[in-house]
């Protein structure tokens, strides 16, 4: 019988803190619905004492989610559990991840403190937590680097103490997979009360190897796996959780694992956590790139067509990957456009059906052939609920090589219409200065990217924009035909973020 491994997703945590993968409230609550249908086993929500909105999204994707342990991270602390419990204590099946560096590194760097203190403090905080609810994880921060004979020692204290699970983190990426797995098997064989915890893993990429460490650590006897979507992360990322997934998937005969995802899931949560974070998929990503399934040789191309298992150990369908065909045209009706939304993933409201819907029209009277990733696109734009203090009136554009770009744009803030000209180094730059005019420049342009969607003339264009207010990313997000129109969107609902949430913490 195949042995069933756990899935702890941590992009709500671990993966929300890479450098300008920032998202709001709602975009991690839409984020925490989805690794619901997908079926991972635990959500790790956020860091609640970081600051008040890590606690207050930790506290709403508690009481959202009823299908997963939600757990919240602290360290070895008193008020860090304190906070952490007050996050998640609305779980249907809540958890404390409390953890504390253990290599000497750490210790004498970091915590200037001794093996003693850190061993008190871990079994200490241990039982601290477990006066709050029953399950408790506990972290050797930089286990990997740790002295084995340590980890035995401060694994068996806690475990005594009250831990239910304990996680051997590769903090830094710095093991090999056979390393890893002879340290996951020394631990297994030499902490005596190991079976009463879940061995965990926590693997990080910078050396690339966070995927095939997390598996050595499976087959070594870990069973709880810790991994983000799409391996976003700190560094170089996380261990990705659609390749652990499908490795152990595929090759069943060699691991002999199940977990309990759903994998038709995988597509979607790849593509939502991409856009919401604007951390682009690159084409030759394992499992969710464009190109996974993608087959250019003619000889690869024979192959597949005479018998798909030539070139495919796996079947787009099954990370729930559709292909990118013509579906929809302006005189389809509702029903066919909801059904096929269905069929791509997308499971929205009655209110977001009808805004999608009429979107699609609109896109469908502007397209000759629309697409499934356009229908992703539309999807993902509205998928977010964010107040739209200021909307786009109107725009005009001026420009060409031999003269200066001017744009005039008109937005509406409230009822108020309000309208600025200014001149830039091309079109985009001159709508985004006279934008800069209306809402006022406290803020800098991080970055922005335009891509098109799908293929052809009449493509739309997918703009990304990343602002920064004091060390606070906003990410937007804007589609269009036009990509000036398209740029100018995202423009404007990076903004309308950064003023939401503002607003919030004023209040």
């Amino acid at each position: 019988m195949a042995s069933h491994i756990k899935i702890f997703d941590t992009t709500l945590r671990d993966g929300e803190q890479s450098p300008g993968c920032s998202m709001n409230l709602q975009e991690k609550l839409q984020v925490a619905k989805q690794l619901e249908r997908l079926k991972v086993d635990v959500i790790e929500a956020g860091f609640a004492i970081a600051s008040p909105g890590d606690f207050a999204a930790v506290q709403a994707v508690a009481q959202a989610v009823k299908n997963c342990r939600v757990a919240s991270l602290a360290r070895a602390l008193p008020e860090d559990i304190d906070r952490a419990y007050e996050a998640v204590k609305y779980a249907e099946a809540p958890r404390i991840h409390t953890f504390i560096a253990t290599s000497d590194i750490h210790m004498k760097y970091k915590l200037k403190a001794s093996k003693e203190e850190v061993l008190e403090r871990a079994v200490s905080m241990v039982k601290y937590a477990k006066k709050y609810c029953s399950d408790i994880e506990f972290s050797a921060e930089d286990a990997s680097r740790s002295e084995v004979a340590f980890l035995y020692e401060i694994f068996e204290a806690v475990i005594k103490a009250g831990a239910t699970v304990i996680n051997i983190p590769d903090t830094v990426g710095y093991t090999t997979p056979d390393e890893f797995y002879n340290l996951i098997l020394n631990i297994k064989n030499n902490v005596p009360n190991i079976d009463l915890a879940e061995i965990s893993v926590h693997c990080h990429n910078d050396l690339g190897l966070a995927v095939a460490n997390t598996v050595a650590a499976a087959k070594a006897g870990a069973t709880q796996l810790e991994c983000t979507i799409n391996g976003i992360g700190e560094r170089a990322g996380n261990a990705a959780l659609e390749e652990i997934v499908m490795a152990l998937n595929t090759r069943k005969d060699v691991y002999g694992f199940t977990t309990g995802i759903e994998t038709t899931e995988i597509y979607p949560a790849s593509r939502l956590v991409s856009k919401l974070t604007g951390m682009r998929i690159q084409h030759n990503k394992a499992i969710v790139g464009d190109n996974a399934f993608a087959h250019e040789s003619g000889i690869h191309q024979h192959g597949v067509l005479a018998h798909k298992s030539t070139y495919e150990i796996m079947t787009p369908e099954s990370v729930g990957l559709t292909k990118n065909k013509l579906i929809l045209g302006k005189h389809s009706g509702r029903h066919a456009f909801e059904e096929r939304l269905k069929s791509l993933g997308y499971h929205l409201s009655k209110e977001e059906l009808n805004k999608t819907f009429q979107e699609f029209k609109n896109l469908a009277d502007k397209k000759k052939v629309v697409y499934d990733k356009d229908l992703e696109a539309l999807v993902e734009e509205k998928s977010v609920n964010t107040k739209e203090i200021y909307k786009l009136g109107q725009f005009v554009i001026n420009s060409g090589n031999t003269i200066t770009s001017t744009a005039i744009v008109k937005l509406w803030n409230n009822e108020e219409e309000v309208e600025k000209v200014a001149t830039g180094h091309g079109p985009v730059d001159a709508a985004f200065k006279a934008i800069d005019k209306i809402v006022g420049n406290g803020f800098t342009l991080e970055d922005y990217a335009l891509n098109s969607v799908t293929e052809g003339e009449d493509a739309q264009g997918e703009a990304v924009v990343k602002i920064k207010l004091d060390e606070d990313i906003y990410n937007g997000r804007g589609i269009s035909t036009d990509v000036v129109e398209a740029s100018i969107k995202a423009y404007i609902n990076a903004i309308n973020k950064m003023l939401n949430e503002l607003a919030w913490q004023e209040e």
